[in-house]
């Protein structure tokens, strides 16, 4: 039994006494957790709402504190309780049995995150979560990166808590930027299919295919302005991307197939990135799928359905629109509610409608599927094809998901909220609550990083708290140089203190404290907070930050290859024992100031359930950031005394209790942080 199953049992106590001996059905019973363990571990203020609803209901005026004391004796017969005291006005502090919640917590298992597969008996509602689908039209940035982390780390916070759970990254293989790339390729470069792939096959490996898109998308901008990054777009020029979208969007001529192969060995380096931070996808759904099975369907349902309407004069003349009540007369938000422009062609927002529709099961078209990539651990990615040869019979189920999470930046919250409208209005029965906007803010650097990462400031950006990152003057910042950098400042820190590791050993120590760094610290803040990244911030060893959680987890484990064969084992059974001497000598150790601190560490621990719960139903990663970093600052600050060092504890039972609560900590810690995304080494 871990905390929360505790605490789930108590709660049906109170709710069964509630209802035996005062007649009042509660359908909440709040619980709080005291400040500090001498005041108890649990507390529950009940007794004030009932006297509240006993008054309701009969007029009689109950003393809450007198409630309490009827309800303590119901709680005490609880066998993980000790005792339970009533305080003030009418709290009911519990106090647990230390030995045997001890025992129960040394016995539970590890949380697992790994992938929780789908079966034809899985009756669990799937959750969808969509994320990264970032433009395959050059080179992931800085500010994917945020996405990416946050929506993978809630991907394994939904797994950890039990959910059943999909996860998408959308490919948009037939939008403006990957159009703008052809234009490239075919208007400034003068390059055919055939030509691509040669450059592709001619890069080195530090300027590889994304790069040189990256570099020839910006051209292709100042090429729409004449040069000038501060004129207007030529509208003539802009007719090249027209035409090209147009090429895209109708598919199967020489246009679309350079488009398909950019987009493809993108899609690839994309994956490669975020392959470096233990990110994973389930499907790849692509665009042109999207515009090929689903579009015209859905099309005719919004029509049908009132979702839409045609737009005869006006601004939107020629367009089909979809009301919305808010911002009407905004000119900001005008072109969100945009589903199909007058030249024909559909926007960002129609085709979200109709990937959204399917991915909630309210279509009944489906795509085609062939396996993508595999990668290092035999995980199958899968992409959708229009080509019906190329499907694989052994796919997997997508879509029919019970609730769609789209983590997506804070600036297009309108768009979103046009898409559930949209979902709403053609499929009631589902809502606008199965569609939900994880919504983030930017990440701008810290001036000191943006000039390690060789951007050129001036005085007064210097000066500023931070840099903001823009295309059009040239700041931004690619993933892997991120990566790089951090992974290089990481190998001279290893380097410096370990210098007898092979150079094998050096690499990958490196790794693992880079990804730490940049996890944590994309993680730590809420999703509407602006990051200022900054490599010192995040790469200490001894504030807020991975490196700092991780060192304390490979602390711990470093106890436990100290110890004497079988000696784990031992404790695990002394602390299992149901002899009464030896519970009451494990109770002893808990008591006073130093066998406090020892519990709250313990419970602190044991907390970790809850936290992943909160930060599923809240949909918020920085919950269990915080809390794994809680939990490493507790463990070093009662490992570091004295009196807690194993090895030189000679009494028995004293060190079995240490072995047991730090185990269970290193556990739960390892555990946080593999949900985090980062892996736990047993030494570095």
């Amino acid at each position: 039994m871990n905390l929360i199953e505790l605490q789930q049992t108590l709660r049906e106590r109170v709710r069964a006494a509630a209802a035996d001996k005062f007649g009042v059905e509660l359908e909440q019973v709040p619980a709080e957790v005291p400040p500090r363990t001498e005041l108890g571990d649990l507390a529950f203020p009940v007794a004030f709402e009932l006297a509240k609803r006993i008054k309701q209901s009969t007029g009689e005026k109950r003393n809450p504190r007198a409630i309490a004391e009827e309800l303590r004796r119901e709680l005490e017969s609880t066998e993980e309780v000790a005792r339970v005291e009533v305080a003030g006005a009418g709290y009911l502090n519990l106090f647990f049995d230390r030995a045997r919640m001890l025992s129960r917590l040394a016995e539970s298992p590890a949380v697992e995150v790994g992938v929780a597969e789908e079966s034809a008996a899985d009756e669990r509602p799937k959750r969808m979560v969509e994320h990264t689908s970032v433009n395959p039209n050059k080179a992931a940035h800085i500010g994917h990166l945020r996405n990416s982390v946050i929506g993978d780390t809630f991907v394994r916070i939904l797994r950890a808590a039990g959910e059943l759970t999909e996860v998408h990254n959308y490919i948009d293989n037939t939008g403006v930027q990957v159009a703008d790339v052809v234009v490239g390729f075919v208007h400034l470069e003068r390059m055919t299919l055939e030509d691509v792939r040669a450059l592709d096959a001619s890069l080195k490996e530090d300027y590889p295919f994304d790069y040189y898109c990256w570099d020839l998308y910006a051209r292709v901008g100042l090429f729409y302005r004449g040069g000038d990054p501060d004129s207007k777009e030529d509208p003539e020029r802009l007719k090249l991307r027209v035409e090209t979208l147009h090429a895209l969007e109708e598919g199967d001529n020489p246009t679309a197939a350079l488009a398909d192969y950019v987009a493809t060995r993108i899609v690839n380096c994309h994956l490669d990135t975020m392959s470096r931070l233990g990110i994973k996808y389930d499907l790849l759904p692509r665009e042109s799928e999207v515009l090929h099975f689903l579009w015209s369907h859905a099309f005719e349902r919004m029509k049908a359905s009132g979702a839409i309407r045609f737009e005869a004069e006006g601004r939107n003349k020629g367009c089909w629109v979809m009301p919305m009540e808010t911002h009407e007369s905004s000119d900001e938000h005008e072109a969100d509610k945009v589903i199909v422009r007058s030249n024909g062609t559909v926007t960002y927002t129609g085709k979200d409608i109709a990937y959204q529709l399917w991915k909630l099961g309210q279509v009944e078209l489906d795509f085609y599927f062939k396996p993508f990539r595999t990668d290092s651990e035999a995980h199958t990615v899968w992409m959708t094809t229009s080509n019906a040869g190329e499907a694989s019979p052994s796919a997997p189920h997508f879509g029919d998901g019970a609730t769609v999470y789209n983590v997506i930046d804070s600036r297009q919250s309108y768009p979103q909220e046009v898409v559930k409208r949209g979902v709403a209005a053609v499929a009631p029965q589902v809502g606008e609550g199965a569609s939900v906007h994880l919504s983030y803010e930017m990440v701008a650097l810290s001036p000191a990083a943006a000039e390690e990462l060789g951007l050129e400031l001036s005085t007064d950006e210097r000066s500023r708290t931070f840099v903001e990152m823009s295309g059009r003057r040239g700041l931004g910042v690619k993933a892997d140089d991120l990566i790089d950098r951090l992974e290089e400042n990481e190998y001279r820190e290893v380097e410096e203190r370990h210098p007898s590791l092979s150079e094998e050993r050096k690499r990958e120590v490196a790794h693992t404290l880079a990804v730490s760094a940049l996890r944590y610290f994309l993680l730590k803040w809420t999703r509407n907070s602006v990051i200022v990244f900054d490599f010192k911030e995040a790469q200490t060893t001894t504030g807020e930050s991975g490196p700092y959680c991780l060192y304390a987890a490979v602390r711990a484990n470093s106890i436990f290859r100290k110890l004497q064969t079988g000696e784990l084992e031992g404790a695990r059974r002394l602390v299992s024992s149901a002899d009464t001497d030896t519970s009451a000598r494990i109770t002893q150790v808990f008591e006073g100031e130093l066998g406090g601190e020892l519990w709250a560490l313990t419970t602190l621990a044991g907390r970790l359930a809850e936290v992943l719960a909160q930060a599923a139903s809240a949909a918020e990663p920085s919950h269990l950031a915080r809390y794994a970093l809680s939990l490493a600052q507790s463990f070093n600050t009662v490992y570091n005394r004295r009196e807690n060092r194993v090895l030189e504890e000679k009494d028995a039972v004293r060190r079995a209790v240490l072995i047991s609560v730090f185990d269970y900590v290193r556990k739960q810690l390892t555990s946080a942080l593999d949900t985090l995304g980062i892996e736990v080494p047993e030494r570095m």
